[in-house]
């Protein structure tokens, strides 16, 4: 295991509500089958991963690392009371806020606890145009990116000295900034800091090279973008990237599968660049989904559901299967939906206190059982 304070995170977002059954499959359970008579993973179509349960058919390479024993199945992961909105039910995931509106963002704390004096402005990068709510906290710098290479502050000037003359003068308006208050020192501190970032950020792509393919899919040039902002040592802990919509409510099965390729493809891609370059054993990967689906189709895709899976990915990780896959039992469904018995925050408290080293108290304000996924060091 690598060194302790230097382990990096990358989170994968799953955005719209993955379908569990079709991503992890009771292939031989008949309430399965029963109960996806249209939007079924087929059994000669499923990857077994033993007799019970298989991957979809897109997820190959993640297969193959869950072979080499880098892949945790966290089962059932949800929270009390589940909330079908897209919006409210990511807003829990990204506040550990099941009964209230969150203040701040999980992984923006932790870049707080890591870096309380704010000295560290590329702690997260996010990769993608928005901001996701889980990195937001007061004082967490965070960079956001769409393309590492035209990133930069005025990056579109071809002229170097004009370009220059430019920065120069937006550190003179932040250095410089009329008026006082806490409101002036906020907004020159900000502004200071996306310079500093951006003038870091942008250096690392002539410092990285890569034997690795990527695919051309967004998520693949997110996870490229991981690998080289991680492997130049520029303090990074955190890297956010996000992908969908998995929202399946019609064409649930080409969806899905053309989604998971790109996401499978460029969790395996990004680890692979990693070990290459020797710095993969102080990398763990977190892909979740804000909710699953329902357990019966409407005969083309799924509608919200409740219960769903996330998955551990790395050299820490302890492979395997964690907690139970809800029971399709009628009786043991919520309204349809299978039924969480794992509740994230227990995630959460292990990625932080097992993983990053900091406080998971503040953030999920309470005591949850962890799965025990990670290696001990």
């Amino acid at each position: 295991m690598a060194e302790n304070k230097n382990r990096k995170l990358l989170v994968a977002q799953l955005s719209g509500g993955n379908d569990y059954l079709n991503c992890v499959i009771p292939y031989n359970d008949s309430r399965y089958i029963d109960n996806r008579p249209n939007v079924r993973i087929t059994e000669e179509s499923v990857i077994p991963l033993d007799k019970n349960y298989g991957f979809n058919p897109a997820m190959q390479p993640i297969k193959e690392l869950y072979d080499e024993g880098k892949v945790a199945i966290i089962h059932g992961v949800g929270y009390p009371v589940p909330n079908r909105s897209h919006f409210r039910s990511m807003d829990i995931w990204h506040t550990a806020e099941p009964t209230k509106v969150g203040n701040e963002g999980w992984l923006g704390n932790a870049i707080n606890q890591m870096h309380p004096d704010g000295d560290n402005v590329v702690a997260a990068v996010n990769f993608g145009s928005g901001l996701p709510r889980a990195l937001v906290a007061k004082g967490a710098p965070v960079a956001s990116v769409t393309d590492l290479n035209t990133y930069g502050l005025m990056s579109h000037m071809n002229e170097e000295g004009q370009r220059n003359e430019a920065l120069q003068a937006f550190r003179d308006m932040y250095t410089q900034a009329i008026g006082t208050g806490p409101v002036m020192d906020f907004l020159s501190q900000t502004g200071l800091d996306a310079l500093r970032g951006a003038d870091i950020i942008s250096s690392v792509t002539g410092k990285y090279s890569s034997n690795v393919e990527y695919a051309s899919n967004s998520f693949a040039k997110s996870m490229k973008g991981a690998a080289q902002v991680l492997q130049a040592d520029i303090g990074t802990r955190i890297c956010y990237a996000q992908h969908g919509s998995f929202d399946a409510h019609t064409n649930g099965i080409a969806l899905q599968e053309g989604l998971l390729t790109d996401v499978c493809g460029g969790i395996y891609d990004f680890y692979r660049d990693m070990k290459d370059h020797n710095k993969s054993e102080d990398v763990l990967i977190f892909a979740f989904s804000e909710f699953g689906r329902r357990v019966r189709d409407n005969g083309n895709g799924t509608d919200h559901g409740s219960g769903g899976v996330a998955f551990l990915i790395g050299d820490g990780v302890k492979g395997g299967h964690y907690s139970e896959y809800p029971s399709l039992d009628d009786d043991k469904l919520i309204e349809g939906d299978l039924a969480f018995n794992f509740d994230f925050r227990g995630l959460y408290t292990e990625i932080l206190e097992d993983w990053l080293e900091v406080d998971a108290m503040p953030v999920v304000n309470g005591v949850y059982e962890k799965a025990n996924a990670l290696l001990q060091s």
